[in-house]
């Protein structure tokens, strides 16, 4: 597991979609529903490597909520419908470390949480692992039952965004977004020469999924 995640947020279709894509991604997901419940959890010694929570709870809400989380140590992302200035300058300025208005996109989320948990030097793998291929992300190496297997930089870029955010679907807007930093004004189809050369080098033609009118997502 890369961590545990809490999901403080009352609608239970909300709360369930969180916690599955979160399992899915290789993190422990527990979800509570209601402030009280997370006071109490909290006052009894709760632990988690983050906690992504609701502003309006029943009980108390996300701001009263705040300051126990930051007392145990546990850093938070705001999840809510309150879009606000007002309310984000308030949740940041008192302690949140990001703070993500809803609807959002998951790997937008994914992406959230890995780069508040490196912060803390937590989440961090050094190997990835799929069937018989294991990716080394410090090295950029990848070895295939035991023998290395050149792959160009872009390649390279590509399989480290599908295995760190493995059963979500990813899009080649934010494929090429994440190779090249910045909107990228080219064709999206560049992205099906990469995805087609990491299938035959690494034989995953099974392994990384096309998802139609959306992109690609690689299964384990």
């Amino acid at each position: 597991m890369k961590g545990k995640i809490l999901v403080i947020e009352d609608e239970e279709a909300i709360s369930d979609l969180l916690c599955m894509n979160l399992e899915a991604a290789g993190y422990e997901a527990a979800a509570i529903r209601d402030g009280e419940e997370a006071a109490a959890a909290l006052e009894e010694g709760l632990n988690a490597d983050l906690a992504l929570l609701d502003v309006m709870l029943p009980g108390q809400d996300g701001f009263a909520l705040l300051p126990a989380f930051r007392k145990a140590g546990i850093p938070v992302i705001f999840l809510t419908a309150r879009g606000d200035l007002t309310s984000k300058v308030r949740g940041l300025k008192e302690g949140a470390e990001d703070y993500l208005v809803k609807p959002f996109e998951m790997l937008e989320l994914l992406v959230r949480i890995e780069k508040v948990l490196k912060r803390r030097g937590l989440g961090e793998e050094n190997c990835f692992r799929v069937r018989d291929v294991e990716i080394y992300p410090a090295k950029r190496q990848v070895f295939k039952g035991g023998q290395e297997v050149a792959l160009k930089p872009m390649e390279f870029d590509c399989l480290l965004m599908f295995v760190k955010y493995k059963n979500v679907a990813i899009s080649r807007e934010q494929l090429l977004r994440a190779l090249w930093g910045v909107e990228f004004a080219g064709e999206t189809r560049t992205i099906d020469v990469h995805v087609g050369r990491l299938r035959k080098k690494l034989d995953f033609y099974d392994v990384i999924r096309t998802v139609p009118r959306i992109g690609y997502r690689l299964e384990v």
